[in-house]
């Protein structure tokens, strides 16, 4: 895997030679991307979103989802993507008073149509990418904001998603976890993602579920697990699916709770 951004990386390039997955499923800022080779996979916790070769997406920030980067055979997967960052939007937005007009609930992903200006966008974007990146945070600070006024453009929609700065307001926490426990990432994110802080989480956490959100979690992925391998699946698989990061260490909580390893219970 081969990987390169700025600084601050507000632009990625990223080119890989074998199928990958993502670590923390979290999109902390809005992203627009550009599948250049390849096939991306994304799932949140009611669709899945597939983008090609040639495909342009828009990835919502706050939104739990997993990836799965599959090279074409004999190639690379290749994307570029821009993270349009708050800073930068709010800046935008006071320069040209850009105002949200309603509330948007859209999916974690939206597929883009293709278009020309969009294509040669992204093309332009290649030479700048593929060298040394030092001291080119001013020139893509303004291609960021060159991508805002072009998604605005192409697709004036996205305004009421673009400049909501609103933060995720207090939901239900046990319809959340039960939806969304499968998801790799810290606890500090659900809690961001339910509208509470990582204190007021723990402690609604324990009045929901009588007991620790690490153990609830842990617990919770564990059960599912065993009954996705109970029904054919293979470990290897599942461990990732249920949010596990580590095969083994999945390998030695599984046996610790059920008394037998994985393999075991696949190969019946």
């Amino acid at each position: 895997m081969t990987a390169k951004s700025t600084t601050k990386p507000q632009i990625l390039y990223s080119c890989y030679y074998s199928r990958s997955r993502e670590g923390e499923n979290f999109i902390p800022e809005h992203v627009f991307s550009y599948q250049i080779s390849g096939e991306m996979i994304a799932s949140d916790s009611k669709n899945t979103y597939t983008s090609k070769e040639g495909d342009f997406r828009f990835s919502r920030r706050n939104h739990l989802a997993k990836f799965v980067k599959i090279p074409p055979e004999g190639g690379e997967f290749k994307t570029i993507s821009l993270f349009l960052d708050q800073e930068i939007l709010r800046e935008i937005s006071a320069e040209y008073n850009f105002k949200i007009n309603k509330k948007t609930d859209s999916e974690a992903m939206i597929s883009l149509a293709p278009n020309p200006l969009y294509k040669s966008f992204m093309e332009s974007l290649i030479s700048y990418l593929e060298v040394e990146q030092e001291n080119n945070e001013a020139l893509f600070h303004l291609k960021i904001k060159e991508a805002v006024h072009l998604l605005l453009k192409v697709n004036p929609e996205l305004k009421d998603i673009l400049f909501d700065f609103n933060e995720p307001g207090k939901i239900d926490l046990e319809a959340f976890m039960n939806k969304n426990f499968h998801f790799n990432v810290h606890l500090t994110r659900f809690a961001y993602l339910t509208g509470r802080s990582l204190a007021t989480f723990k402690r609604d956490f324990q009045k929901v579920f009588q007991e620790t959100p690490g153990k609830w979690l842990l617990n919770k992925r564990l059960q599912e697990a065993y009954y996705l391998i109970n029904q054919g699946r293979p470990p290897s698989e599942v461990y990732i699916g249920v949010g596990f990061e580590d095969l083994s260490h999945f390998s030695f909580s599984f046996k610790k709770k059920f008394g037998i390893v994985p393999s075991s219970l696949f190969s019946k």
